[in-house]
Parts: structure tokens; sequence; C-alpha cells
């Protein structure tokens, strides 16, 4: 038989789970939409991520993802699936699969890859303190895709198996 404080321990490592879940659906909405304000307060005033560079804390990370365009990554959508989530007390982490269709110097393009977050709960909420990606190819869609099969050479730094 479950008691209360069993029961109720349960139920908020749900309600925990489910919060990263909508926290990784913002952060792809806010980072496609160019929502630089909104994306930022995903964050610790302190995070960072780790990926196509690793800029550090709100500031770097927004001129990061405000410049993508300058490098040439004009359009992209993101698609987060297959969350696995451990959550212990007040810290977190997640690992999931990125899909990425985009534009990359105006020509289609698709990127596919893996993130492994590491989360904190604040104020009730929770935070990414890092998100990080690693790919396994980004490149030109007419190429197709295989293992490191790269076009963006920050994105072959940031491979799986580099």
């Amino acid at each position: 038989m479950t008691n209360e404080s069993e029961l109720a321990s349960r139920l908020a490592r749900l309600e925990d789970i489910e919060a990263i879940r909508t926290l990784d659906a913002r952060y792809c909405r806010h980072l496609d939409d160019g929502n630089w304000d909104e994306l930022m307060a995903l964050f610790t005033e302190d995070g960072e991520f780790d990926g196509l560079s690793n800029p550090r804390g709100r500031a770097e990370m927004r001129a990061f993802f405000a410049g993508l365009a300058d490098g040439g990554l004009t359009s992209f959508w993101h698609f987060i699936t297959n969350l696995e989530i451990d959550i212990d007390g007040d810290m977190a982490t997640a690992r999931s699969f990125l899909w990425q269709p985009c534009v990359l110097d105006g020509v289609a393009s698709i990127a596919a890859g893996r993130y492994t977050d590491t989360l904190v709960k604040q104020d009730g909420h929770w935070l990414y303190r890092v998100k990080k990606v690693r790919f396994h190819f980004f490149g030109p869609l007419a190429d197709g895709w295989d293992g490191n099969l790269f076009a963006l050479d920050s994105a072959r730094a940031a491979a799986v198996n580099p």
C-alpha cells in the first residue's frame, strides 16, 4: 500500500519530468523563432551552451544565438525526441536526440545529434545550467546523411565521434 508521502513524492517527480519536457519544447520554439530574450530566460544566469561554440552567461549566449545568421545559418527547425530524464533533488540530467532541418549558406541542410543537458531547479522552475549538443552529421540535404558528414566546421568540432 502506498502512503500519502510516497504518492506525493512520485507525483512531484512526474511534474518535474513534465516541466523539463516543456522546457525543451520552449527551447526549440524560442530558438527557431529568434526570440532571444525568452530563450535566455530558460538558462541560469551563468548558463552555457556547448555545441557550435561555447558561450557562457546569458549575454554571450544571446550574442551567439543572434549571430547564427551572420555565419550562414539563416533558418532552422529543432525537433527534440526520446527524452531520458534523471532527477536528483534540484538537479537533473536530460538526454535527447536532435533532428534539425536548416538552411546553411542558402542550401537546404540537415543535422542530427544528441543533447546532454544539466538542469537546476531555481525558485520552483527548471533551467538549463548547460545545454550540450554533439552532432552525428550536419550537411546539405542533397548529399544525404551519414555519420561524420559535416559541411559546417563548428558542427564537426562538436561531433559525437570527432
